[in-house]
């Protein structure tokens, strides 16, 4: 697990260093773009409104604990995408806030709001407030429906996004009805693709010299999402059931009984299904026409699963891991969470990762890493999650040069906290 002396903490040259984010977002959607600017070496400069800051702050519990362990105001949600951000409090409802913006904006390259449809407009912030003032300036727009089409003033957010999209159709049992994801998946993808779409602006600044606007939506890039579900439908035209954990188009591809609990069985070809069956003592079972091929057991996916897991409820969960994986045929545990960050390969593969916290009773927090494995350039654990304002007068002073009493004027009127 890394750690201060890890290469996650040194000086390693940053894939995105030299640019910097005005973030103007709050929630999950946004965060997680800019968190992920921010480990590949970006400055983020978090904005948030003074006294309140990001809604995410107040979604617990649970929160650190301080040294006397009560509870601080900093939730878990909050930490998981907010890392390497510089927190600076302004409230751009008024018209010194707004200019402080525009004055952050001359030394940004980047901004990321996720403001419903013309939410930034009222305080001259929009796009077309802003293209012409910085023609370099790559501005990001996160809504849950897009800038355009009948709905795009709605309020948007991940459980919608969730349900119209289809996602919701076909997660879930067919005894139990639908349910959303876990976590919040479309305000993740989101946020990600907003970053493939940040990058390639990028790109396309450095050749043109040229910003541009990006319009990114919930809604949008969770029907993206629906993938081989999706084109199945496209192409026959049935709309599909909901299966459970199965898959739509792969069987056995399920969770199945062993004798002392549950595995996941994953056979994705032919050669795979002949080797579980010589395994299970069943090898004829590889030559029934109706399990020979993998579109045949679809067709007869009843009947192969029940086949199937007739042999996999005689041995013991361990007992098929272990015979399984060197013949090459997936399978796996159904980890807990505690499960999840005590497996050997996601601590080898940095799954947590530890930063300093002064707020925090231990004096360190614990966060998920980022998964990018990058040999020249990997993302980098710089700043563990801001308190609100934290970062105020180190960013007006450093990046806008302002002098200490200007600071305090502006303190005083309740323009920044």
């Amino acid at each position: 697990m890394s750690d201060q002396s890890s290469p996650a903490y040194t000086t390693l040259p940053a894939a995105l260093g030299g640019i910097r984010v005005c973030d103007l977002t709050r929630i999950l959607a946004g965060p997680t773009c800019t968190q992920l600017l921010g480990d590949l070496g970006a400055d983020v400069i978090k904005i948030e409104k003074p006294l309140a800051g990001d809604d995410t702050r107040k979604w617990g519990p649970p929160y650190v604990k301080d040294a006397q362990d009560q509870e601080t105001t900093e939730s878990a949600y909050y930490l998981s995408a907010n890392r390497n951000k510089r927190s600076v409090a302004i409230d751009i409802a008024t018209n010194d806030g707004q200019k402080l913006i525009r004055q952050i904006l001359k030394h940004c390259d980047i901004l990321v709001e996720n403001y419903k449809v013309g939410g930034l407009a009222k305080y001259g912030l929009s796009y077309e407030d802003l293209k012409d003032e910085y023609p370099r300036l790559i501005y990001c727009s996160i809504t849950g429906f897009g800038q355009t089409g009948p709905y795009a003033r709605r309020a948007g957010y991940d459980y919608l996004a969730q349900a119209m999209s289809g996602l919701m159709s076909i997660t879930g049992h067919p005894e139990t009805g639908p349910v959303k994801v876990g976590v919040g998946v479309a305000d993740l993808l989101t946020g990600i693709y907003a970053n493939v779409a940040i990058l390639a602006a990028l790109r396309h600044r450095d050749q043109t010299g040229e910003g541009q606007h990006l319009d990114l939506a919930l809604l949008d890039c969770q029907v993206s999402w629906l993938v081989n579900e999706g084109t199945n439908y496209l192409l026959s035209g049935k709309v599909p059931p909901l299966l459970g954990d199965q898959h739509a188009n792969i069987v056995p591809y399920k969770v199945v009984p062993a004798s002392d609990g549950q595995f996941i069985l994953a056979i994705g070809n032919d050669h795979q299904f002949q080797k579980f069956c010589t395994l299970a003592g069943k090898s004829e079972l590889a030559d029934d026409p109706r399990f020979k091929t993998n579109s045949a057991r679809v067709k007869n996916r009843t009947a192969c699963n029940a086949a199937i897991e007739a042999l996999t409820a005689t041995r013991t969960r361990d007992e098929w891991l272990a015979a399984l994986d060197p013949l090459g045929v997936p399978a796996g545990p159904l980890h807990t969470l505690d499960q999840v960050f005590a497996d050997p390969q996601v601590q080898h593969r940095d799954g947590k990762i530890t930063m300093p916290y002064p707020l925090a009773k231990s004096g360190k927090v614990s966060l998920l890493g980022n998964p990018i494995h990058a040999s020249k350039t990997p993302p980098t654990y710089r700043r563990a999650p801001p308190t609100l304002g934290q970062h105020t007068d180190e960013v007006l002073a450093n990046i806008l040069q302002m002098p200490s009493a200007s600071i305090a004027q502006l303190r005083k009127k309740g323009v920044i906290g």
